[in-house]
């Protein structure tokens, strides 16, 4: 067992640190030749880790205990932390294992993870009530040894309250935090509640750079730790099996006459703001950016409501009545863009529900955890043709039997085209391969001056788009539907 190190006197409101050895992960011979308490992390069985995960896991221990994981979704990354976990109760007797999640399915998702691992987590989100006195017991109990090991899962809204607040000071030392979706806690309350007096920590995310926040984001890797490698691109991962191929089929939707006047006067207004940032010499994603911000947001408000989309899907749904296991993503549901997100979720399940005759069920951020569960078996069983989702299904939502998905909101955040188009290549014993169908917007005709403020910010999108594409089994066709985008916008060299 290795030993603890304590720091100087002047350094006691440093977190502390521990002397962590590289682990054995090779091949999993369940890890303890006894049986372990209840409660108490094990590896499953038979559980075999893929290389980049032990690889991950190593490099978590040999940067001293801190580091984020850059892993495509769906490759893994909650067995990867969970595997740390054993490994750190093996070394050092890890006393407290703390998960933060952004949402509240996310909570009860890694609970039944964690059960895989022999663990008993308390469950500490919503009503106070339900769980403060709990986890005040159980702390008691870690800290008198009348009990071994404590798993809490916990959301960023419930972090951030009194209640768990109060409670930090009383977690041992020898605690690992593990923040998922760790982009989420950047953001600058998350940020000043995560705690300072934990020394073991480990963020998750497929997309851990905050759009349009560097701040944000160096705050997330100055208390986490940085990216470590091997960072998994999607590429690896369809290479590695841990993702299943895909077809790829954009569609190329125009705005209407009225929507592209709109289009055209934001995307002016978009121009003389970076030319003022360009004459002041202020950085493009800078913090202050409240000129620009708020004018990109609403473009991309209109392109993700644009009209045409609900005709685009009508003329592909009315020849697809029979497919089964398909999401259907509609604008992001943002309380900036609330109302025209469930004006064409509306118009979507109406569409598809009453013109069509298609067996769909919403699912939104107002769907209660036990209708969650229900809509899931119903569309793994069939029973469901598809679910209408906005963006409460972007992060962490275990729905493997998706085969199909139709993506009405392309967002020009990186993190969210990343996160929905990976969330229907998650393996599946029922899935040889999935197929995609991308609604892309197509810009008006605009004057001179304007088109090349376009043709700047449209090439960073259209970057992603292509590399989709290319990873496509059906890449040359996919290509190909982009290549009049690329040529209108002179980005052949894409």
């Amino acid at each position: 067992m290795n030993e603890f190190m304590y720091l100087t006197k002047n350094q006691v409101k440093q977190p502390p640190t521990f002397k962590l050895r590289l682990p054995f992960v090779g091949e999993n011979k369940g890890g303890y030749h006894t049986q372990p308490l209840p409660g108490c992390p094990r590896m499953p069985p038979s559980l075999q880790l893929r290389g980049y995960q032990r690889q991950a896991v190593n490099n978590w221990f040999a940067n001293n205990g801190r580091g984020t994981l850059k892993m495509a979704t769906g490759s893994g990354k909650t067995i990867t932390a969970l595997a740390i976990a054993c490994e750190l109760y093996k070394q050092i007797n890890l006393q407290v294992l703390v998960v933060v999640c952004p949402y509240r399915h996310l909570v009860t998702q890694w609970a039944r993870e964690c059960e895989k691992f022999n663990l008993q987590p308390l469950l500490a989100f919503e009503n106070v009530r339900n769980w403060q006195s709990q986890l005040s017991t159980q702390l008691y109990n870690i800290r008198s040894g009348s009990q071994r090991f404590l798993t809490v899962i916990t959301s960023n809204s419930t972090l951030i309250g009194d209640g768990f607040q109060s409670q930090l000071k009383y977690f041992p030392e020898k605690t690992l935090i593990i923040g998922d979706e760790a982009h989420n806690l950047g953001a600058p309350r998350l940020e000043e509640s995560l705690p300072r007096r934990i020394g073991l920590r480990l963020a998750l995310s497929a997309t851990p750079e905050r759009y349009f926040d560097e701040g944000g984001t160096q705050s997330l890797f100055d208390y986490f730790g940085p990216v470590l490698q091997p960072e998994l691109t999607l590429r690896d991962a369809i290479a590695q099996n841990a993702l299943v191929h895909y077809l790829y089929y954009p569609i190329l939707v125009e705005l209407t006459e009225t929507e592209s006047r709109t289009y055209a006067k934001l995307t002016q207004k978009i121009g003389r703001a970076l030319l003022y940032r360009q004459r002041e010499n202020i950085e493009f994603a800078d913090e202050d950016n409240e000129d620009l911000k708020p004018l990109l947001m609403q473009r991309a408000r209109l392109i993700g409501a644009a009209e045409n989309k609900l005709n685009a899907l009508r003329e592909l749904m009315s020849t697809r009545r029979e497919t089964t296991h398909t999401l259907f993503y509609c604008s992001d549901g943002s309380q900036e863009a609330g109302r025209s997100s469930l004006r064409q979720l509306k118009a979507v399940a109406k569409i598809l529900g009453v013109e069509l005759g298609y067996k769909v069920s919403t699912y939104t951020a107002q769907t209660s955890l036990e209708e969650r569960e229900v809509l899931r078996r119903q569309f793994e069983s069939g029973e469901l043709q598809g679910l209408v989702a906005i963006r409460c299904l972007d992060e962490g939502v275990d729905i493997p039997a998706i085969q199909t998905a139709v993506i009405l909101a392309s967002s020009a955040n990186p993190r969210q085209f990343i996160q929905r188009r990976g969330r229907v290549l998650r393996p599946h014993p029922k899935k040889e391969r999935a197929t995609i169908f991308d609604m892309i917007v197509l810009p008006p005709d605009l004057d001179r001056k304007t088109l090349e403020v376009e043709r700047n910010l449209l090439r960073k999108e259209l970057l992603r788009f292509v590399e989709f594409a290319d990873l496509a089994d059906n890449a040359g066709e996919a290509r190909m539907k982009l290549f009049d985008l690329q040529k209108r916008y002179g980005l052949l060299d894409i």
